[in-house]
């Protein structure tokens, strides 16, 4: 249920790496198009387990046999960080309908936040086969959040969750509570801050993407 790039030599490595070397991080659309890189690479791989059935193209000199999805799944990101990864997602699963969800940390006393959701976008999902992006999970509680809203609203077939980087709690906390979830992981870091940021992670992914938020 859980699949970590991390744990296996392939050029996603490369792309996770430049993410968080501070250095490179400074040209802001390298960054993006890293994590968007990451994308076409997770897209790749969830296709592997998706299904398929024969169908006949016709080609200039006769016809070939040739395994084609039955389904495109739907592409669901939480804003405003996911959307260089999901545009990653939508290049290989280019005939996927998308959703849009806004998620943030609100502050509050004493280091602790709650997760708001303020913006709510998305096409009928029941018996639909969903990947749902969002490029960090350090707490899972954003994730957490917004699946159980969209389990809520929708009889879900499938539900595949990307993540760039996440933290072992942050996956403990998905996993406990979305037990039926596949986890798709770039890497995974043992720490998170008190301010709940991962360590070594690589920063404010959204902040990195389009700038500093107020």
């Amino acid at each position: 249920m859980i699949t970590v790039f991390s744990k296996n030599n392939s050029i996603a490595n490369q792309f996770l790496a430049e993410l968080r070397h501070i250095d490179i991080q400074n040209d802001r659309m390298r960054f993006r198009r890293n994590l968007e890189r990451l994308g076409e690479v997770f897209a790749y791989e969830i296709s592997k387990k998706l299904s398929y059935e024969e169908q006949e193209v016709i080609t200039p000199l006769g016809v070939a046999s040739v395994p084609l999805l039955t389904e495109f799944p739907v592409l669901v990101t939480i804003l405003r960080a996911g959307l260089p990864l999901h545009q990653g997602l939508m290049n290989f699963f280019d005939k996927s309908d998308s959703g849009y969800i806004s998620a943030y940390r609100k502050a509050k006393k004493n280091n602790d936040f709650e997760i708001k959701m303020e913006y709510f976008s998305t096409t009928d999902l029941s018996d639909k086969t969903v990947i749902v992006s969002d490029p960090m999970i350090a707490t899972g509680q954003s994730m957490v959040i917004v699946c159980k809203e969209l389990l809520a609203r929708f009889d879900i077939k499938e539900l595949h969750l990307v993540s760039v980087i996440a933290s072992t709690e942050g996956i403990s906390h998905v996993r406990s509570n979305l037990p039926k979830a596949f986890l798709w992981l770039g890497a995974v870091d043992e720490e998170l801050t008190s301010k709940a940021y991962i360590v070594p992670g690589l920063g404010d992914a959204g902040d990195l993407c389009f700038g500093e938020k107020l």
